[in-house]
C-alpha cells in the first residue's frame, strides 16, 4: 500500500497524465468508429512517420521486438490503417506508411488530443499550462532519444 505521506515521483506523475491522454483518446476513437485498433497497435501506429518508417525503426522506437512490430503492423495493414511500400532509398526495403484510413484516424486523434489538453488547461489555467508545456519540452531534451 502506498504511503500517503510520500509524494509520487515525477515519473509516476508523468505516467498518470500520459495514461489519461491515452485512455481518453482511445475511448474517443472507439466512439468515432475506430474500435478495431488496440492500445498495443496504437503505440506502433503512432511511430509511423509522415514519409513512412521501417519496421525495425518502429520496433526500436516502441521498445518492442521486431517480431512484435511485424505482428502489429500486419494487423494494422489488414485493418486498413497502414500500407507497406518500397523504400525509395533502398528498393530491397519496405516502409510502413499511413493508409487513407490511418490518416483519417490521425485527424480524429489530433482533435481528441486537443480536447484533452483543453480540459487540462481549464483545470490548470493558462499560466500553469504554458509552464507545464515549457518544462516538459525542456525535459524532452534529455529524455527523448527520437526528438
Amino acid at each position: 500500500m502506498a504511503d500517503p505521506d510520500v509524494s509520487p515521483n515525477l515519473g509516476l506523475l508523468a505516467f498518470l497524465v500520459a495514461r489519461d491522454m491515452e485512455t481518453r483518446v482511445m475511448e474517443g476513437l472507439a466512439s468515432a468508429g475506430y474500435d478495431d485498433i488496440t492500445l498495443a497497435q496504437s503505440r506502433a501506429f503512432q511511430r509511423v512517420g509522415p514519409d513512412g518508417t521501417r519496421v525495425t525503426d518502429l520496433a526500436e522506437q516502441a521498445r518492442i521486438t521486431k517480431q512484435t512490430a511485424v505482428f502489429l503492423v500486419n494487423q494494422l495493414e489488414r485493418a486498413g490503417y497502414v500500407e507497406r511500400v518500397v523504400d525509395p532509398t533502398d528498393a530491397r526495403a519496405r516502409l510502413v506508411r499511413l493508409a487513407v484510413r490511418g490518416r483519417a484516424l490521425v485527424e480524429v486523434a489530433r482533435r481528441l488530443e486537443a480536447e484533452v489538453e483543453q480540459r487540462w488547461a481549464d483545470h490548470l489555467g493558462a499560466r500553469d499550462t504554458a509552464s507545464l508545456r515549457r518544462i516538459l519540452t525542456s525535459l524532452r531534451e534529455i529524455t527523448d532519444p527520437y526528438a
